[in-house]
């Protein structure tokens, strides 16, 4: 690797006609103390990395940097991009170095930072430059293969793995392991360990399960595939940070301004960091970077880590998003910064949603995660949108807080109100009003139409010209298609959704959760 000289802080004396320097290891000498270390620059390749996203770049290449910053795992990474287009060239002229601008809000405190990352020593495109990619695997230094390739990237598909490259992400990976496989003659302590962050349940499992199906359907030798099967451990893993990538506009300009340089590939995230890996003490040994931050925990059971941000995180979404939208709060941002708004969503993550988790939980453990994702939700720095939120919200309420719902009554025998209030504001958004020019459904709040991004959006539309709310919920309660079980034999559930539905429809939203709250005693004080 070529000598490059450390990037340091500084801001250059720039003129009206002068342009604001490129982030590049060669760039800036005015400042005494480097932004990137200059050993950190000569350190082996130790990762291969399948997509160069703005995920990976927030999360699992910041946290190796960060590693590497504290001399824990001292490895960088070899980066594959599947085309030569979009930001190749970028990190080409940037020798690969980018700035994460992280904000967000920490046990309520205010975080704003820049860090410069140095993870990534190259880029290559598997397009053109396959060979390269495979000669990676002669290299002794290697360990780890980490992957985001969108959900649809773990497939299985027909793939010839002797192509040049093999079209699918597995297909890719599989070729590369049968070139370690033959480059150190099936010695098994040169298997990897694989990580894929791709956001699906049991992604590890699901690759696993492809590696080998594609190994048999291409003709692949018994001995390479006991190999892949036993030298190699494909990790289940569980990722979690919003990296909403490049600022806006303006927001860029001010920060770079602030630099002193311009960042093709500056990217922003937030505060909050989990990556949970699932792997015995030989995972966690070669994955050394796990001691550089709390939030990387390699365990050999990650399913708390699932439940906590399925149930407390994405369920609490999915039950605040149309009571949000309907009492006019357009991101989640705003919603807490409303006193009953935050209220409501606090009790309903931490009195309703925790004690219904159907996995066990430590009181403490789960009341540390939901104190977390309330900063994430007054992070101001993220604009959430409730509509957003609302997409696919059936299929979304089944999942997340059916199981949710059940449990808490198993366990509690009592009507869960925040939940139910939660329940009760989905089925008002769902009243479809009209259809447009395209047959999509639309509902109206405050006198303005809004979309209803919903598969089953024509059946609630069907329920809401027929029936009276009372019928309405009685209905929609029993459709065991819909939940996978009878919610109306749940005592008292139905009586308490419809009575907040009616309350929905007048006094309306803000006033049906101040009056929730004020009855249970709890007004917000957040």
């Amino acid at each position: 690797m070529e000598q490059r000289r450390p990037f340091r802080r500084g801001q250059p004396q720039l003129t009206e006609s002068s342009v604001m320097p490129d982030l590049s290891a060669q760039f800036a000498t005015a400042g005494p103390a480097p932004l990137v270390p200059p050993a950190l620059l000569e350190l082996p390749e130790k990762v291969l990395q399948f997509g160069t996203g703005v995920l990976l770049r927030g999360l699992p290449d910041y946290l190796i940097d960060k590693a590497n910053r504290q001399g824990l795992f001292n490895g960088r990474i070899v980066v594959v991009k599947s085309t030569d287009g979009g930001d190749i060239d970028a990190f080409r002229r940037q020798d690969s170095l980018y700035t994460l601008s992280i904000r967000g809000i920490e046990d309520g405190r205010a975080v704003a930072e820049e860090v410069v990352c140095a993870a990534i020593s190259r880029v290559l495109s598997a397009r053109s430059q396959w060979a390269e990619v495979l000669a990676c695997a002669a290299n002794p230094a290697l360990t780890v293969v980490l992957s985001n390739t969108t959900e649809v990237g773990i497939q299985l598909v027909p793939d010839d793995i002797s192509q040049s490259p093999p079209e699918s992400f597995p297909g890719k990976l599989l070729a590369f392991l049968l070139a370690r496989y033959r480059a150190f003659g099936g010695d098994k302590s040169k298997g990897l360990v694989i990580v894929p962050t791709e956001l699906i349940p049991d992604n590890g499992t699901k690759l696993e399960g492809i590696l080998l199906e594609q190994a048999h359907r291409n003709g692949l030798d018994a001995e390479f595939i006991d190999w892949l099967e036993t030298a190699n451990q494909v990790c289940n893993s569980l990722v979690d940070r919003i990296v909403p990538g490049r600022p806006a506009p303006a927001a860029q300009s001010a920060l770079e301004a602030s630099l002193g340089y311009h960042d093709e590939l500056l990217t922003s995230s937030e505060t909050y960091t989990l990556w949970a890996i699932e792997g015995d003490e030989r995972v966690k040994q070669v994955l050394s970077f796990e001691a550089a931050d709390a939030g990387v925990i390699v365990q050999p059971d990650i399913n708390l880590f699932r439940e906590l941000k399925l149930r407390l995180l994405n369920g609490t979404h999915t039950l605040s998003c149309g009571l949000a939208f309907l009492a006019g709060f357009g991101t989640v941002r705003e919603a807490m910064d409303d006193a009953n708004m935050a209220g409501f969503i606090h009790n309903l993550m931490l009195a309703d949603l925790l004690p219904g988790i159907p996995y066990a939980v430590n009181e403490k453990v789960g009341q540390r995660f939901g104190m977390q994702v309330l900063d994430r939700f007054r992070n101001p720095a993220i604009e959430h949108r409730w509509l957003a939120i609302t997409l696919n919200y059936t299929a979304k309420m089944q999942m997340r807080n059916v199981p949710t719902l059940l449990h808490y009554y198993r366990q509690l025998q009592a009507v869960p109100h925040y939940l139910a209030l939660g329940f009760a504001a989905y089925l008002l958004f769902m009243r479809g009003t009209r259809q447009d020019e395209k047959g999509q459904w639309l509902g109206e709040a405050s006198g303005e139409s809004y979309p209803i991004q919903d598969e089953k959006a024509g059946y609630f539309a069907d329920l809401w010209q027929r029936l009276s709310p009372a019928d309405l919920v009685r209905a929609v309660l029993h459709n065991q298609a819909l939940w996978g079980h009878d919610l109306l034999a749940l005592p008292g559930f139905a009586d308490c959704v419809t009575r907040y539905l009616e309350q929905l429809l007048e006094p309306g939203p803000r006033a049906t959760m101040a009056r929730l709250l004020k009855r249970e005693g709890a007004a917000a004080s957040l």
